[in-house]
C-alpha cells in the first residue's frame, strides 16, 4: 500500500478488501450451484476445463475495456508467479480436491479445504510476506472456521465409514494437498501482483493479475477440453457421429454462467482482497460457501437444514463480523 496514503484512505482500502473477500464467498457459492448442475449434464472434466477458458476470454475483454490492452504489461517475474499460481491453485489444487471427494466423500474433503486453506494461507503469509494477524483477529478466525466446520460436519453428504483404510489415508493426504495448493496459489498470486519484492508503483492491478493467472491455468486446461470434446463426439463403431442433445447445450450454458460468477468475478474479487488485507484473513472470509449454500440447498434441492447447521452458520457469521470489526 503506498506510503503516502492517509488514514481514511487506508481504512477505505482495507474495508474494500474485506468486502471483496465476502463477495468471493457469495460468488463461489453461486458458481458451485451452476457447476454442479452443469457436471450432471456434460461431466466434471469438461466443466473443469471450460470454466478456465471462458474466464480467460471474459478477463481479456474486461482488461481491454479497462486498460485499452489485451495483455497486461507485467514483468517476467510477475508473469512467472501468476502462471505458477494458476497451475498450483487452479489445476493441481482442484484436481487433488476432486480426487479427495472420490476417496473420503465431499464432507471430509470440504472440511479439510475450508479449515485448512485459511490456516495454511496465514502461515505462508507470515513466513513469506511477514503478515501478522492480531490476537483479537485470531478469535474471529477461530470462531468462523469452527462454525464452517460445524456446518460441514452437520450435512449428511457422504460417509467415510465404508472407505478402505488405504483409500481413506490417501483421501486425507489429497484433501490436505488441495488446501495447501489453494493457499499456495493465493500466496503466489499476491506475489505476482508485486507484494514482497516490488515497489508499490510497479504493482499490477488485481484484474490484470487475475487474467495472467487464468491464462497460465488455461495452458493445461486446453488439452483436457480438446480431449473431452473429441471423446464426447466420437461415433460408435461404424455409426454416425452423435449430435449434441439438449442436455449438452444446457450444460454448456450453465458452465458459462458458473464461469462468469466464479473463475471470472470470484477469482478477481479474491485477488482484490489479497491485495488489501493479509492472506489469512482474505482466505478465511472467502471460506463461507458451505454456510451460504444452506438456504440454496433448502430451497432448490429440498434438503433438510438441521439445528446443528443453523448454529454453525450463526457462529461463522459472528466470527466474520468480529473479523471485520477488529482493527
Amino acid at each position: 500500500m503506498p506510503a503516502d496514503f492517509d488514514e481514511p484512505a487506508i481504512q477505505l482500502a482495507v474495508a474494500w478488501g474485506y468486502a471483496a473477500a465476502l463477495a468471493t464467498s457469495v460468488l463461489w457459492t453461486a458458481t458451485s450451484v451452476f457447476f454442479n448442475e452443469a457436471a450432471r449434464r456434460i461431466g466434471a472434466t469438461l466443466v473443469n476445463g471450460l470454466r478456465i477458458l471462458v474466464a480467460v476470454v471474459l478477463l481479456a475483454v474486461t482488461h481491454r475495456l479497462l486498460a485499452g490492452q489485451w495483455v497486461p504489461p507485467a514483468q517476467v517475474g510477475q508473469v512467472a508467479f501468476l502462471v505458477l499460481s494458476g497451475w498450483i491453485g487452479l489445476n493441481l489444487g482442484d484436481q487433488a480436491l476432486f480426487m479427495a471427494f472420490e476417496r473420503v466423500g465431499p464432507r471430509t474433503a470440504m472440511l479439510m479445504m475450508t479449515t485448512g486453506a485459511p490456516l495454511f494461507a496465514a502461515l505462508l503469509g507470515w513466513l513469506v510476506l511477514g503478515e501478522t494477524i492480531p490476537a483479537a483477529g485470531w478469535l474471529g478466525v477461530a470462531a468462523m472456521l469452527a462454525g464452517v466446520a460445524w456446518v460441514v460436519l452437520g450435512r449428511q453428504v457422504g460417509d467415510t465409514r465404508s472407505a478402505p483404510r488405504p483409500q481413506f489415508g490417501a483421501g486425507i493426504a489429497l484433501g490436505l494437498l488441495a488446501a495447501l495448493c489453494q493457499a499456495g496459489g493465493f500466496l503466489l498470486s499476491k506475489q505476482g501482483i508485486g507484494h514482497g519484492w516490488l515497489p508499490d508503483q510497479q504493482h499490477l492491478q488485481p484484474q490484470a493479475a487475475t487474467l495472467l493467472r487464468m491464462a497460465g491455468a488455461a495452458v493445461l486446461a486446453v488439452p483436457i477440453v480438446a480431449w473431452r470434446l473429441r471423446r464426447a463426439s466420437r461415433a460408435p463403431a461404424g455409426g454416425p457421429t452423435p449430435a449434441p442433445g439438449h442436455a449438452f447445450y444446457a450444460g454448456i450454458g450453465l458452465t458459462f454462467c458458473g464461469s462468469l460468477v466464479g473463475p471470472y468475478l470470484g477469482v478477481w474479487m479474491s485477488l482484490e482482497a489479497a491485495h488489501r488485507i493479509p492472506l489469512g484473513l482474505a482466505q478465511t472470509l472467502a471460506s463461507l460457501p458451505p454456510v451460504l449454500v444452506l438456504p440454496i440447498a433448502a430451497i432448490l434441492y429440498r434438503e433438510r437444514v438441521g439445528v446443528r447447521a443453523v448454529c454453525g452458520a450463526l457462529l461463522a457469521v459472528a466470527g466474520a463480523a468480529w473479523l471485520m470489526l477488529t482493527p
